[in-house]
């Protein structure tokens, strides 16, 4: 019978794990390349587009250290290639643990315990993938459905469509803020620091003519709250009242 250290490190998974990628880079040349070609339509110059993908480039870093820390937390569960392929797709720990969880909740085993083996891993990853997999389906199906939605409301009123996007994003990771507040002390103290050092960017990158600031005010933000939250951890602050 083969370990759980030969299962997750199966040459199968590694393939997978690099065609994934693969397909990540080919995505992004040919979204460059779009972007591109239809800039000059509509106004955007070779030095608009050069500073808006440095923007873009800059503003994924922030995201990115928060994949990073998912891969690392998700590795002695999961081995590197399923890491890889799951944080290639989704990148959410809580999404891709939970399902992990409820799928290996059905042989009456826990992640990462005594009853973490090969066959316990075969059934959560199965879960994984066909979670992300409906996800990215979802997606494929509803896009076209919701440009649709957006085209008319914009033919009935072009300022709504300006708010709205704008407002849901606003809601989404408020959300998701609130949703970290009543877990400990720690997390309150992490989520406001990081929300002050992003506006402290953004009041000094207006105040000091500094666009980069505004660019970085992401990364800035959490790297200051991942340094507080590790701090505010080791001194042992326990749950919020």
């Amino acid at each position: 019978m083969e370990s759980l250290s030969d299962v997750v490190n199966m040459p199968v998974l590694w393939f997978s794990a690099l065609a994934v990628f693969a397909v990540i880079i080919v995505q992004t040349v040919i979204y460059v390349g779009a972007a591109r070609r239809a800039g000059p339509d509509v106004g955007f110059t070779k030095r608009d587009l050069r500073e808006s993908f440095r923007a873009g480039g800059v503003a994924a870093i922030g995201p990115s250290l928060a994949v990073v820390i998912v891969a690392i937390a998700l590795l002695p569960l999961f081995g590197a290639p399923a890491v890889l392929v799951r944080i290639g797709l989704v990148g959410s720990a809580a999404t891709e643990t939970s399902s992990a969880n409820l799928a290996a909740g059905t042989m009456d085993a826990q992640l990462g315990g005594a009853t973490w083996t090969p066959e316990v891993f075969a059934v959560a990853f199965t879960a994984m993938s066909l979670s992300g997999g409906m996800w990215m389906l979802a997606t494929l199906i509803l896009t076209p459905m919701l440009k649709r939605g957006d085209t008319k409301l914009r033919a009935v009123n072009p300022a709504l469509m300006a708010i709205v996007p704008s407002a849901a994003l606003l809601g989404a990771f408020a959300s998701l803020g609130i949703a970290e507040l009543p877990k400990s002390s720690v997390h309150i103290i992490t989520v406001v620091v990081s929300a002050v050092v992003m506006a402290g960017c953004l009041l000094l990158a207006k105040a000091l003519h500094a666009p980069w600031l505004r660019e970085w005010g992401l990364g800035f933000a959490i790297i200051v709250g991942l340094v507080v939250a590790y701090f505010a951890h080791g001194a042992g602050m326990g749950p919020a009242a």
